[in-house]
């Protein structure tokens, strides 16, 4: 059996020969260490830099990225009786020496990569010394960049001449560190005879019958391989053994009947099932490997048809809508990651009604327990691989990291349930398009050749279950525009850069892979992270922590249209929350309404790796925003939404559930005082995986007085949504005081009940200001004359009541009228 022994403890860093007069220089000459871990967290535990989330501190960090930095440890070895011992690492970011007792062992140029290493000749009994010495990603990125020539980036940094993230660049939503260190687990590995080397996976459906195809390559010692050497594969109570003979693959399959099959959330249950397969000598177990699967099959449907071609993905035979959003790295430092807050984040996507998290090209493959995670809550999972608004040169020595990198990743990942696409890479293809690429290129590989050959390749060969694409977006066709709504999927970017957020209803596509619009993180993530007297839009943290170029001159042309202007901080953070929520309810609602043309959104995106303005539904505190909730609203699995229509308006209503839907409920166009003007009741049968149009009568659908009525929309009895005829900058909205009842706290709840005598409009409560950690179940909801709006809060300790029911808790837009 393989014996493993971390090392994970008694590690320091220091600074290797730093310039005179450089911060690196007044360093001590040895740092505590910690393994997994990065440079940056290292020195903010040591209490030797400023956290550089907060304030100005990232602009005082860059010389960390441009430093050599050497971590060492002592290996206590006391020898070992098996045949070989191995020294490896998950993860190493990025360009690494690695010394045993002052033997080279090997160097990585890879963040992306695992790397083993043969050193059982260079251990000794007694004390080692290893050391892993990192260059400067820097130096080494421009380097390779001079070497091949510049080519088109979205970002002046040398991000795509090196295999690293390449948001530690600095992205719009993030800041520029970039990081070095240990960041995934090492350890010594000693074994004999043989191991398992790599392990491919192709898990499927047969029918009712699960299949799970099993090929391994071994490692060996080059001993002799033993007479009766076999391979054992069990999953789901059945088991297959297989003579293993020589060096070459061994093939297995393993039929399970009567499977329980695996489904996304929504549409079924999860049942995982513990695949393990045994390298065995005899009866002696040379090597194990398990992991949980899900039997299922999955198809990206990308027919040609009377509108264009499809992008469907089609789960267990069905076809699913997907109601998604972009995942970025949650930190920064990854390896402070645990498998708690990646709960926490993929349960906060859950609790906004998604079903699927695209993890973006310029991030990381992330650690084993996210798509665990995804496979035991049903979230799928759209995995890119690592290539974002650039080109990417195919030469050496960038090409043969590229396919170690996918090879390694797409074993690794393949038996994940929930993985339901590998995607060539972000925007580059769009790129080569729009962005005056071909012009600079003058002929130049830019990184087509990986998504068009050798990844897909890659994936047919290790995962074959799995659908590939060559980008997002994509035609899928180089004679077809990349970008096009007809075809393929696309990004809807012109809102938020340039139009307004009623041109998301302009468009007709396929399939909507990006799309968002910004807001500012929740009041206390700001007060935690931003300390400006005074704090304003404007003021040095805060513009330091809007990386989006010109962001707040987008912020305040997007809500021009349809707020009031802002007088205060606080009224511009909450009306830039507003119109965010806005936007994207606004998108997705219609987007969904299209259900059958239209068969996915993917906004952008659900959450933030540091605290700062940007698209994020749950900041980088992992506190919601207003956005969150709008979204939970929007992709409620039955949904009824008020659309615009040939003679009027529509009701829409739309079943993503795999059973008919009977709405039940009537549409009301009322006067703000509350008064009864007209009446429609609503029954209808929604079959499932399905949208219904209801036409709304002229009576109810064209008012009397735009600036003074709405139609207030109630389906099955849920709280009442509305529909305004003008912009709230311009409705007859009245200044006036909610009534507000709030109830005693029990459990970590309050109950606040919302009346008033004319209708109040945004109405959102940011309990936060009063304990950072406090949060209201809804946000921007509307309150109606003669009923009762109810809002819970959830807090660790009872809330002051007087504080949380006014100003600047709890808001509105009737607040902002003159």
């Amino acid at each position: 059996m393989t014996i493993s022994l971390p090392l994970a403890t008694g590690w320091t860093l220091h600074a290797v020969d730093p310039a005179a007069g450089s911060p690196a220089a007044a360093l001590p000459a040895s740092i505590p260490a910690t393994v997994p871990g990065t440079v940056h967290t290292d020195l903010l535990a040591a209490g030797l830099i400023d956290d550089p989330y907060l304030d100005l501190n990232e602009l005082g960090d860059e010389w960390i990225g441009r430093t050599e930095w050497a971590y060492r440890t002592t290996i206590d070895w006391q020898g070992s009786a098996e045949e070989r011992t191995d020294l490896v690492f998950d993860g190493l970011d990025t360009v690494a020496t690695i010394t045993l007792n002052g033997v080279e062992i090997g160097r990585t140029f890879n963040q992306h990569r695992t790397y083993r290493f043969d050193v059982a000749s260079v251990l000794k009994t007694g004390e080692n010394a290893l050391e892993v010495r990192f260059a400067s990603a820097w130096e080494y990125a421009e380097g390779v960049r001079a070497e091949l020539g510049d080519l088109p980036n979205a970002y002046p940094t040398p991000f795509g001449f090196i295999r690293k993230m390449a948001a530690n660049f600095g992205w719009d939503w993030g800041p520029q560190l970039v990081t070095a260190g240990i960041w995934k687990e090492a350890r010594l590995e000693s074994w004999s005879g043989a191991r398992l080397a790599e392990v491919r996976t192709a898990v499927t459906l047969d029918g009712d019958t699960g299949v799970a195809r099993v090929t391994t390559l071994l490692d060996t010692t080059g001993t002799d391989a033993a007479a009766d050497r076999t391979l054992v594969v069990d999953v789901a109570g059945q088991r297959v053994e297989i003579p293993v003979t020589g060096d070459g693959p061994v093939a297995a399959e393993v039929r399970v009947p009567d499977v329980a099959v695996w489904w996304p959330r929504g549409m079924g249950a999860q049942p995982l099932h513990d695949l393990s397969v045994e390298l065995r000598d005899g009866a002696e177990v040379r090597d194990e490997w398990t992991r949980r699967i899900g039997f299922r099959t999955v198809e990206l449907d990308t027919r040609e048809d009377a509108e264009g071609s499809a992008f469907t993905f089609v789960i267990n035979g069905i076809p699913l809508f997907i109601r998604g959003a972009n995942w970025i790295p949650d930190d920064c430092f990854p390896s402070r990651i645990t498998p708690e807050r990646y709960r926490d984040r993929i349960e906060q996507t859950i609790g906004a009604n998604l079903n699927l998290l695209r993890v973006w090209g310029g991030g990381i493959y992330e650690r084993d327990e996210f798509y665990d995670i995804c496979d035991e809550l049903g979230v799928l999972t759209w995995q890119d691989f690592l290539f974002a608004c650039a080109a990417y040169p195919e030469e050496e020595p960038i090409r043969s990291e590229v396919i170690a990198e996918a090879r390694d990743n797409v074993l690794r990942l393949s038996t994940h349930a929930s993985l339901v696409l590998w995607n060539g890479c972000n925007e580059n293809i769009w790129g080569w398009f729009d962005w005056n690429w071909q012009s600079q290129l003058e002929g130049r590989t830019w990184g087509l050749g990986y998504y068009t050959e050798v990844l897909p390749e890659i994936v047919a060969e290790l995962d074959p279950t799995t659908p590939y694409w060559p980008g997002s977006p994509f035609s899928g066709s180089m004679d077809v525009h990349a970008n096009e709504p007809s075809r393929g999927n696309m990004h809807i970017w012109d809102v938020w850069n340039r139009v307004d957020y009623t041109v998301y209803g302009d468009y007709r596509p396929r399939f909507v892979s990006e799309f968002g619009f910004q807001g500012p993180p929740t009041w206390s993530t700001l007060a935690r992270s931003i300390h400006d007297v005074p704090l304003t839009p404007d003021s040095p943290g805060m513009l330091l922590h809007q990386k989006a170029e010109d962001g707040n001159g987008k912020l305040g042309r997007g809500m021009a249209p349809h707020l009031p202007e802002p007088q205060t901080m606080e009224d511009w953070h909450y009306l830039t929350q507003l119109n965010q929520t806005r936007a994207i309810v606004f998108g997705t609602e219609w987007y969904r309404s299209q259900r059958g043309h239209c068969m996915g959104t993917i906004v952008w995106q659900i959450n933030d790796c540091w605290p700062v303005t940007s698209w994020a539904a749950v900041d980088g505190d992992g506190r919601r925003k207003p956005l969150w909730h709008g979204l939970r609203r929007a992709n409620a699995e039955c949904l009824a939404t008020v659309q615009p229509a040939d003679d009027g308006l529509a009701l829409v209503l739309v079943n993503d559930s795999r059973e008919p839907w009977t709405a039940e409920g009537a549409l009301r166009r009322l006067g703000f005082d509350g008064g009864m003007l007209a009446e429609q009741a609503v029954s209808v049968t929604v079959p499932a995986l399905d949208r219904v149009t209801v036409a709304l009568a002229a009576e109810v659908a064209h008012p009397g007085d735009a600036a003074a009525e709405l139609v207030s929309v109630e389906i099955d009895g849920s709280r009442a949504s509305t529909h305004v005829f003008a912009e709230d900058k311009d409705l007859a909205l009245r200044a006036t005081d909610l009534g507000v009842v709030i109830g005693p706290w029990s459990d970590g709840r309050q109950v606040v009940e919302l009346t008033a005598d004319t209708f109040m409009r945004g109405v959102c409560l940011f309990p936060d200001r009063l304990d950072p950690e406090a949060w209201a179940d809804d946000a921007d909801v509307d309150v109606i004359p003669g009923r009762t709006t109810v809002l819970t809060v959830e807090s660790a300790a009872p809330l002051d009541a007087a504080a949380l029911g006014t100003h600047p808790v709890l808001r509105s837009l009737n607040d902002l009228v003159a």
